[in-house]
């Protein structure tokens, strides 16, 4: 079985976020992955220079066209940049797509600290499309936009999940990575009161650009291959665990580089090829 994925989310010319990291993660885990484009954010590695949304009306006939020929497994939303596009995607999936599992990571910063979310946009996300979502993946800064509760510790951090439960959606997995310490540990949490820690070891790399693409998408293929959430929040975070790990040696670019999407298949067996 061929199973497809959609990332709905803005580009990446360095290649390590946005539409670019969903379709390496879609692949490296055995799917079919499609896109539609919603921002161009100008950017590399050391940050983004400019932001240009694609227009709304664009947004839709990019959806239309993959739904009209493919219907996707599982849905991945990143950045999205605006409350119009917040909403015509919202709109077109809540007719389209009611039965699809949606991950929604909800992008507001770029690594380097760069604004992918209008602030005038939260409001809509909060009310048109976190409703919608399966599962939401904030880090620790996103959640505090979401809700505006500081979570400053693991303490903090199931709280701060039931807060946005409270927003709609099923199913969240709060990241801890923003936190201090030798552990990365992330905290699920969904509506039927199901609460799971995952633990992770914090890897000592700047390679991380990219890091809640990659996750998210990685999520969404295995729902695609139908695992359950929480096998596939645990199975997605182990995947990006050795992605980081991966690259940790790894210059690319003159900032935060990438992760290695692909650390179990390089070098590959050129001979292969012959």
């Amino acid at each position: 079985m061929l199973y497809k994925t959609l990332s709905i989310a803005g580009f990446d010319g360095s290649g390590g976020a946005g539409i670019q990291a969903d379709l390496k993660t879609f692949s490296a885990l055995g799917c079919y992955g499609m896109t539609v484009l919603t921002a161009l954010p100008v950017q590399n590695t050391c940050g983004v220079r400019s932001c240009h949304a694609l227009p709304a009306a664009l947004i839709e006939e990019q959806l239309i066209a993959i739904f009209d020929d493919i219907t996707p497994d599982a849905i991945k939303i990143g950045m999205l940049f605006n409350q119009e596009i917040i909403e015509t995607v919202a709109k077109f999936l809540k007719q389209y797509a009611p039965d699809i599992p949606i991950v929604l990571d909800p992008v507001t910063v770029a690594k380097s600290g760069d604004a992918l979310l209008l602030p005038e946009a939260v409001f809509t996300l909060k009310n048109k499309l976190i409703p919608l979502a399966t599962l939401v993946t904030p880090n620790l800064p996103e959640a505090y936009t979401l809700t505006d509760i500081p979570c400053t510790t693991e303490q903090d951090m199931p709280l701060v999940a039931h807060e946005l439960l409270k927003l709609g959606t099923y199913a969240v997995l709060l990241k801890g990575g923003h936190l201090t310490g030798s552990e990365a540990d992330d905290f699920y949490q969904d509506q039927l009161g199901n609460e799971e820690w995952l633990q992770g070891t914090r890897i000592d790399s700047k390679n991380t650009h990219g890091t809640g693409c990659t996750l998210s998408a990685a999520i969404t293929s295995l729902l695609a291959h139908k695992y359950t959430l929480i096998e596939a929040c645990t199975m997605a975070k182990i995947y990006l665990t050795q992605a980081i790990s991966g690259a940790k040696h790894q210059v690319i670019g003159k900032g935060n580089g990438p992760v290695h999407h692909f650390y179990d298949l390089w070098p590959i067996d050129h001979t292969k090829l012959k």
